[in-house]
């Protein structure tokens, strides 16, 4: 596979600046009720997540630490003399330290990137700690490590195989794309830090959209976008759980990232809910790729709507992800019935490569791989999915 390196152009700019003129906009206080929905409140609602990370962190760290006090005085002596043990949570406690660094970063750079005055967040820290709102640690946990499953050599394990299938299924629906006046548009909803956009952007001749509701994620990718030559940066993003680890060593290393070059202009990042963030947009997309998304709706038919509605006559949704539910979906449709209801709403499924997985179902074209899902590639732990991958033409 060749992979063209395109550079940016001014169309590229201009949507860029385009789009962070109506993200502002939407960001701006006096657009819409304030309430905790509200663009801005969720935006500085990860602020205080990320800008308060070692707190978080270290409030659980000292959970664990009361915890090891109840061990005996003899049995803490053996411990200490063979594996240094308590030593270990000073250790723990450094590297949190930083992470904070690093999280003090990503918060400089979401707070350029959205114009917000600092003042407005440490008042907003203030009124939600006075609420007894306490920071989000799992969320914050959760966009640490998902920069290690797409921005990270480490991460590389997760990315192989899926990835591989997902280029390879563009590249053979779009082989004369270099020859188009119009580059082929491609929108991926739910696309996290973004490194699947980046890839798809670099096999070149595609025009790039990734999008993302969380504002946990969106703010570490802005950081990635400002701040994205390759090993930059390094982290320790085990160090927060002490579970599965075959060594000490494996538990408390450090990662760099990005693990190549991050060209920001490159793919434009569109933030929002996909179902309304897209609403302009009806016929543009040549191509929506669904990656560990569709699972992700509250109600899934809204989500097939708009797939619909934002592909051009013609156009292919391209999905590869597992079918977990998360708590309160609407309705929760296994395979088939997806496979029922999204072709009496005119889609039609196209024979897939064999390279993507075995057949799911008999008479059907969907196809099923493992995809790993577990950020530690050195953990005595896996989790995998038998994802689910399928070509459907509006």
């Amino acid at each position: 596979m060749t992979v063209h390196h395109v550079q940016p152009n001014v169309t590229a700019s201009q949507r860029h600046h385009d789009e962070k003129t109506r993200l502002l906009e939407l960001m701006d206080r006096r657009n819409g009720k304030w309430t905790p929905s509200h663009p801005r409140h969720r935006l500085l609602d990860a602020l205080y997540g990320f800008l308060k990370y070692k707190d978080s962190q270290g409030a659980e760290l000292n959970r664990l630490l009361g915890l090891y006090s109840r061990v005996s005085k003899s049995q803490k002596a053996l411990l200490d003399h063979h594996i240094a043990y308590s030593s270990k949570f000073d250790e723990v406690d450094r590297k949190l330290a930083r992470n904070q660094a690093v999280c003090d970063s990503i918060v400089d750079s979401a707070l350029d990137f959205y114009e917000v005055p600092y003042s407005e967040l440490t008042a907003h820290v203030r009124e939600r700690e006075a609420a007894g709102q306490t920071a989000d640690r799992i969320s914050v946990s959760q966009a640490l490590k998902h920069i290690v499953r797409d921005w990270t050599t480490e991460g590389q394990h997760e990315r192989n195989s899926t990835f591989a299938c997902l280029l390879h299924t563009l590249v053979q629906l779009f082989p004369h794309r270099h020859g188009t006046i119009d580059p082929i548009r491609v929108l991926l909803p739910g696309a996290g830090h973004g490194r699947l956009g980046h890839d798809i952007e670099r096999l070149g001749g595609f025009e790039v959209t990734i999008n993302e509701w969380s504002m946990y994620m969106n703010v570490a990718y802005r950081f990635l976008e400002e701040h994205g030559q390759a090993v930059k940066h390094t982290f320790y993003p085990f160090v927060e759980g002490w579970s599965h680890h075959a060594t000490d060593a494996d538990m408390q290393r450090g990662l760099s990232f990005p693990d190549v070059d991050l060209q920001p202009s490159a793919v434009l990042m569109a933030e929002g809910d996909f179902t309304t963030a897209f609403n302009e947009q009806k016929g543009y997309y040549d191509v929506v790729i669904t990656y560990f998304f569709i699972d992700t709706a509250r109600n899934l038919l809204s989500y097939f709507d708009t797939i619909k509605k934002v592909l051009k006559p013609g156009g292919y949704w391209i999905n590869l992800g597992p079918l977990l539910y998360g708590t309160a979906p609407f309705v929760q449709l296994s395979l088939e019935e997806i496979i029922k209801i999204t072709e009496a709403m005119g889609f039609h499924y196209q024979d897939t490569d064999r390279k993507c997985g075995d057949l799911t179902l008999e008479g059907a074209t969907v196809r099923g791989m493992e995809a790993i899902y577990g950020f530690d590639n050195r953990a005595l732990t896996k989790n995998a999915y038998n994802a689910q991958f399928w070509v459907a033409k509006r």
